[in-house]
C-alpha cells in the first residue's frame, strides 16, 4: 500500500479551482472592452504574450515549485512544442487543432527519453543535467539547417483554427490563447492539490524518506518532468501559430531563467504566485517603456530586491503574514478567556 493513499489533498483544492477559473475567463473576457479606447494590436501582443509565459511559469511550477526539482532547460522544451507545431503546419499542412495537442505529446516523448538517465541524480547535479540537456536541443534548432531551417528561422503558415474553421483576426486569437492557457492552468492546479500532488511535495520535502515510506520516487520524478514538457510544449504551439515566425533565439538559455525567475518572484510552491510572477515580468517591462534600455536595468533591480527582502515570493510572504495574524489572533482571545499565554 503506497504512504500516501490515505493522504487528503489540501482542503479545497479539487473545488476552489472552479471559481478562479471562472473569473479569469470573465475577466479575459472583459479586457478587450475595457481597454477599448488603447493600441489593439499591441494590447494583443502584450496580452498573448503574457498569457503564454503564465503556462509556462504553471508548468514550471509543477516541476520545480511542487516536486522541488531545478529544471534550467524548461524553455528546450517550448521551443520543441513550438517547432513540432511549426514543422508539421508548414510540411504537412496540418492546422492547430491538431499541432496544439501533438506539440505537447512530442515535448513530453522527448521529455521522458531525457529523464531516463537523469532522474536518478539530485540537487545541484539534476540542475546541471537539465542545462545540458536544454543546451544541446538550442543547438540543435540552430544548426540543424536542413530540418530547422537554423538561425533563418521557420515561418508558419497557419493562424488558430477549430477544427478546419479558420480563427482569424486578433480579437479571435487573444481568445483562443486565453481559453487554452486557462484549461492547461486548471489542470495544473488539480494535480497539484491532489493525492498526486501531495506525493511530489513528500519528494520535494525528503525524497528518501518518500522512498522509504513507499512513494515510487523515480517514477514520479520521470512523470512530472514529461508532464511539465507537456505544458510547456503547448505554450510553444501557442506561440509559433500566434507569431506566425520561430527561430532559435526564441528558445536561448536566458528564457529558462526568466521563467525560473517568476516563479521564484512569485512564490516557490504556489501555482497563484507563479501566475502573478509571469505576468509581473512581462507587463513591469511594457510598462516602464518610458525609460528606454533602462528598464531591463529598472526590473532586475525588482527581481534582486524581490529575491532579497522578499524571499518566500511575493505571495509566500503574504501567506505567512497571514498565518502570524491568525496565531497572534488566537493568542489574544485566548487571553481574553483567561487561557494560553499572557502578554506583558
Amino acid at each position: 500500500m503506497n504512504a500516501f493513499e490515505g493522504t487528503l489533498p489540501e482542503q479545497g483544492g479539487q473545488r476552489r479551482w472552479l471559481v478562479p477559473a471562472l473569473l479569469a475567463l470573465l475577466v479575459f473576457g472583459a479586457l478587450p472592452v475595457v481597454l477599448a479606447g488603447f493600441d489593439r494590436g499591441y494590447f494583443y501582443q502584450i496580452a498573448n504574450l503574457a498569457l503564454i509565459f503564465v503556462l509556462l511559469s504553471a508548468s514550471m511550477h509543477l516541476v520545480t515549485g511542487v516536486a522541488g526539482l531545478l529544471h534550467l532547460g524548461h524553455a528546450a522544451f517550448y521551443g520543441v512544442g513550438a517547432y513540432t507545431a511549426a514543422l508539421l503546419t508548414s510540411k504537412l499542412g496540418l492546422g492547430f487543432t491538431v499541432t496544439l495537442p501533438l506539440s505537447g505529446v512530442v515535448a513530453a516523448l522527448l521529455a521522458f527519453l531525457v529523464a531516463l538517465p537523469t532522474m536518478r541524480l539530485v540537487s545541484i547535479y539534476f540542475a546541471v543535467a537539465t542545462l545540458a540537456i536544454g543546451q544541446m536541443l538550442y543547438l540543435v534548432m540552430l544548426n540543424w539547417v536542413d530540418f530547422t531551417k537554423g538561425p533563418n528561422g521557420i515561418i508558419v503558415t497557419k493562424g488558430f483554427e477549430l477544427f478546419g474553421v479558420a480563427l482569424s483576426g486578433r480579437l479571435a486569437s487573444y481568445y483562443t490563447v486565453a481559453v487554452v492557457v486557462v484549461l492547461c492552468v486548471v489542470a495544473i492546479g488539480r494535480l497539484s492539490h491532489s493525492y498526486y500532488g501531495n506525493a511530489l511535495r513528500s519528494i520535494r520535502e525528503d525524497d528518501q524518506c518518500a522512498d522509504a515510506m513507499g512513494v515510487r520516487t523515480v517514477r514520479l520524478k520521470m512523470e512530472v518532468f514529461t508532464l511539465s514538457a507537456f505544458f510547456a510544449g503547448v505554450a510553444g504551439a501557442l506561440w509559433a501559430h500566434m507569431t506566425g515566425y520561430i527561430s532559435p533565439g526564441d528558445f536561448k538559455f536566458s528564457e529558462s531563467i526568466l521563467i525560473l525567475a517568476m516563479v521564484v518572484v512569485g512564490g516557490l510552491g504556489s501555482l497563484p504566485g507563479a501566475i502573478i510572477g509571469a505576468l509581473l515580468l512581462i507587463l513591469l517591462p511594457e510598462g516602464l517603456r518610458a525609460l528606454g534600455d533602462f528598464r531591463n536595468v529598472m526590473v532586475g533591480l525588482v527581481m534582486f530586491l524581490s529575491i532579497l527582502l522578499l524571499p518566500k515570493g511575493l505571495l509566500g510572504e503574504v501567506s505567512a503574514l497571514r498565518l502570524v495574524r491568525r496565531q497572534l489572533g488566537g493568542a489574544w482571545r485566548s487571553t481574553g478567556k483567561g487561557e494560553g499565554i499572557g502578554w506583558r
